[in-house]
């Protein structure tokens, strides 16, 4: 069943745009066309912690960003996707155009505070361990494979990043901002070759596919490459845009040079430490680098497989769902 998205007014949510400078202490992130913040509504007679998006119109784009997101969010609903609320579509105080979209709260933040930012919990780092990244993969690709077979059209993200995954109480993760978001039409979802610069697709360096960047038009197989990416980088703790690869190397390069003999050497090394800290772990056995490093060259030679230059040699989403699964699974076999 679609979402009821009511328009709603601005002035029904707190720290709106035109609310007064405080406001910015309720800043949760900034993107390419608007903000983020934490703000309180009035829901069923209670209140309610939202995130509200509100949008830059002054932005090139935000408009088109606004309806593209409104639309793919109205007729999705997965427990791995960000829950929209309401949306707001009305005047500020000066008498301007005001949109927004309110949003579930989710106290975790973004995987890229995670892996970049380390968060800090009674003034000790927090850094996601082996389990938690891989359950986090495993929730992000879940969520693509709905996307990708959603009826009656497959939805393609087409802006899949570390800032855009955003985890809950119990870090389970959710895919958000669907701003550059697009619907095909299920007889052209599989196509590949069809080019034409007015389907192009700018997205983010680093995890745009390479065919998008010759005005390919939009396809499963974009987002597959971007969540290949994302999973090296899950992996390795190295952005795809570090400028230790240069022009002639990539993140994709980088690890698939590296596998197997050198795996240990491109590995995040957070993750080649044993598991303490009193964590519920799945054994001693699976303390033991070795088999760290076994089980994450197997995730490393999915994000290779995802991220391949051609779109045909890229394997399906929900194919690195079922290995990542398979790999999950020996983490509980003795």
């Amino acid at each position: 069943m679609p979402l009821p998205l009511p328009s709603s007014s601005a002035g029904a949510v707190t720290a709106a745009s035109d609310a007064p400078p405080s406001v910015t202490e309720n800043l949760i992130g900034v993107g390419s066309f608007g903000a983020v913040y934490k703000g309180r509504m009035e829901i069923s007679g209670q209140q309610v912690v939202v995130a509200v998006k509100v949008l830059n119109l002054q932005q090139a784009g935000a408009s088109r960003s606004f309806d593209a997101e409104r639309e793919a969010l109205r007729c999705i609903r997965h427990r791995n996707l960000v829950k929209v609320i309401t949306v707001c579509s009305s005047i500020d105080s000066r008498g301007g155009d005001f949109k927004a979209l309110v949003f579930e709260f989710l106290p975790n933040g973004n995987l890229d505070q995670w892996l970049y930012k380390h968060l800090e919990e009674d003034n000790e780092p927090k850094v996601l361990d082996l389990i938690e990244r891989l359950q986090i993969a495993m929730d992000v690709a879940s969520a693509l494979d709905y996307l990708h077979h959603h009826k009656p059209f497959p939805i393609v993200h087409c802006d899949l990043k570390p800032s855009n995954i955003i985890l809950d109480d119990d870090m389970v993760a959710h895919v958000g901002d669907f701003g550059l978001a697009r619907f095909l039409h299920e007889e052209h979802s599989d196509k590949l070759d069809k080019s034409t610069s007015r389907n192009a697709i700018r997205g983010t360096i680093g995890y745009v596919a390479p065919e998008y960047g010759i005005g390919n038009e939009a396809s499963i197989y974009g987002d597959v490459y971007s969540y290949g990416i994302l999973l090296l980088e899950m992996f390795t703790g190295r952005k795809p845009t570090s400028s230790e690869f240069g022009e002639m190397l990539s993140l994709h390069k980088h690890v698939q040079m590296a596998l197997p003999d050198r795996a240990a050497n491109v590995i995040d090394q957070d993750l080649l430490k044993a598991e303490n800290d009193g964590k519920e772990t799945a054994g001693d056995y699976h303390n033991s680098e070795d088999t760290r490093i076994s089980h994450i060259m197997s995730i490393l030679q999915i994000g290779i497989s995802c991220s391949k230059e051609t779109p045909s040699e890229r394997i399906q989403i929900g194919d690195a769902l079922r290995e990542l699964q398979t790999i999950r699974d020996k983490f509980y076999m003795h």
